[in-house]
């Protein structure tokens, strides 16, 4: 096994990940640095060694921060987070889709004064949204399944938790919490 399929999950100091979606994983040289620098904590490693003249060490798979670091209260407004509030899902027809079919939609149009903001944005796919066009909902019949809102970290954390990533090592297990049993690998 390579040193390059070796991430550390990366957990902040409460020993909760620092985020679930994406998951959040260090390469396995940025780990060994933040142990050198003594900036975390082991809490699980690989059978994997790497090596230096003077030196070896197994690598680690889980590391948690020594210093908490505080999330911000509400997150950035972005695409992929305004897709992840709304589960990846149309608010529209209500479809889940894979990113590359989804848009997002100005409920109020920004050629009638809406502006590029949580409260007016939902997802949308690209057939919805075309359908909509520049028409406010009660004009083309078109309700947003919930209304637009500006949602705090932990909720896009919570719906993170919705989406686990296509490969979980096991000695990861104990510290994530999804809501179904998680397969063994």
């Amino acid at each position: 096994m390579s040193p390059e399929s070796c991430p550390a999950l990366v957990l902040n100091a409460d020993f909760r990940p620092l985020s679930y979606f994406p998951l959040s994983l260090w390469s396995w040289q940025d780990s060994v640095k933040a142990v050198f620098m003594d900036r975390v904590s082991i809490l699980s490693e690989y059978e994997q060694e790497v090596h230096s003249p003077s030196f070896s060490m197994r690598l680690p798979s889980v590391i948690a921060l020594k210093e908490y670091i505080q999330t911000s209260r509400y997150p950035a407004f972005t695409r992929f987070n305004v897709f992840l509030r709304d589960s990846f899902s149309c608010q529209y027809c209500g479809l889940r889709k894979p990113t590359q079919e989804l848009t997002f939609d100005h409920v109020i149009p920004r050629s009638r004064g809406g502006r590029t903001v949580w409260d007016n944005i939902v997802t949308a796919c690209c057939t919805c949204n075309t359908r909509k066009g520049n028409r406010l909902p009660h004009q083309c019949g078109m309700f947003p399944q919930q209304k637009p809102w500006r949602p705090h970290s932990i909720q896009l954390q919570e719906n993170g938790r919705a989406f686990p990533p296509n490969y979980l090592h096991q000695s990861w297990h104990d510290y994530l919490y999804w809501d179904t049993e998680l397969d063994p690998i």
